[in-house]
């Protein structure tokens, strides 16, 4: 049977273990503990702090949304 393949990235929510910046926005900091989103990148990984990975998330929703509404108008 084929694999089916995914259109979102490989992401994980995890607790920082020490004190950054968010990638998104040098103004917000990941503190220690807190719960953040790793989004692969290359071989590495972006880390987000929470408030960005809600607008992430949140934009690729609505971006997945337009993508299924464009393939039903076909």
């Amino acid at each position: 049977m084929a694999r089916i393949k995914s259109l979102i990235i490989q992401v994980r929510i995890d607790a920082a273990g020490k004190a950054h910046d968010c990638q998104a926005n040098a103004l917000h900091q990941v503190k220690k503990g807190d719960l953040r989103l790793k989004v692969r990148n290359g071989r590495g990984w972006d880390h987000y702090c929470r408030v960005c990975a809600e607008t992430i998330i949140d934009r690729d929703i609505q971006k997945l949304i337009d993508l299924r509404v464009f393939q039903t108008q076909e």
